[in-house]
């Protein structure tokens, strides 16, 4: 069968910080016969500076996408904050001619010119829709039994909502389909669309760990197992700063957080390390023995 293909765009911080996301993500592509290529020439997508500078923004998503038109293949994105600014982008210059105007305009000077002829999809987009649940259900080697999973869409991929389209932003579901996939049970929790606090590190670090806490808090008491996420800045709130979050109140939550490729390729059969799963701070900290209190992962807890 011909594979679907996409040109993989990475975004700024997945290379810097979280290689483990892009490679548990080429680990599953593959396995779900998805071809990942490689996005050269690609640049920031314009997110950091959008309160600064709209236009300019905008140019830098236009830019993109035009990498991917003279290819003629479609975009699949990893961080939420790329997906939402290359989807927003696209839409309007694809249904504002005045703003396309001015933005073709400025691309002319790289002898670029947006024509509206690919589309941008997140990862969890990808798998749900043109992957499908049926087809990662027939693929699932080793079903995930007795894991219970807390999920964390994040804000960027629910809001906002009508120039995205991808889940429901009050009560997304998406990622639990996905989830229940593998196999695994996904919890529900209170306040499951809320933010995890990551965006005000840089601003207030004391606030956005008690943002963070309060999700874990909820977690906890819904006996989770893992938390799940599909986003690098909240991968770091519950991750990098779970550890922090511990110091500052005392409580001791040990909460492993995955990104999703991760559940996905333990699923389809792939080992721990091949995944990168013990690049992920709290994992990395209670090491292969907390895999074996699971019956479906003690035999491949090395």
């Amino acid at each position: 069968m011909k594979p679907l293909r996409y040109l993989l765009f990475t975004g700024c911080t997945i290379p810097a910080r979280l290689n483990a996301y892009e490679l548990a993500t080429r680990k599953v592509a593959k396995a779900l016969n998805l071809e990942l290529i490689d996005m050269e020439g690609a640049t920031c997508c314009g997110f950091p500076i959008e309160a600064l500078n709209k236009k300019a923004t905008l140019a830098l998503a236009a830019r993109n996408i035009c990498i991917a038109e003279q290819q003629g293949i479609g975009i699949l994105t990893l961080c939420p904050g790329c997906a939402g600014t290359l989807i927003k982008a696209n839409k309007l210059l694809k249904e504002n001619v005045e703003v396309l105007e001015k933005i073709n305009e400025a691309l002319a000077s790289i002898n670029m010119e947006f024509q509206g002829k690919t589309e941008v999809k997140h990862l969890m987009q990808v798998l749900y829709e043109d992957v499908g649940l049926e087809k990662i259900e027939a693929a699932i080697e080793r079903p995930l039994e007795g894991l219970n999973v807390a999920t964390h869409t994040g804000c960027h991929l629910l809001r906002p909502s009508k120039p995205l389209g991808i889940d429901n932003p009050e009560f997304p579901s998406v990622l639990d389909k996905l989830v229940e996939c593998t196999g695994a049970k996904s919890v529900g929790y209170r306040g499951k669309n809320h933010c995890c606090g990551s965006p005000l590190l840089n601003m207030d670090r004391e606030l956005a760990l008690r943002v963070g806490k309060a999700k874990l808090d909820v977690m906890n008491r819904g006996g989770s197992h893992v938390l799940v996420t599909v986003c690098p800045f909240c991968h770091i709130m519950f991750d990098s700063c779970q550890a922090e979050i511990e110091k500052k109140s005392g409580i001791k939550y040990s909460l492993p957080v995955f990104h999703y490729p991760q559940l996905l390729g333990l699923a389809l059969g792939f080992g721990p390390r091949s995944l990168g799963l013990f690049d992920n701070r709290v994992l990395k900290r209670l090491g292969a023995s907390w895999l074996q209190q699971f019956p479906v992962l003690s035999s491949i807890a090395k």
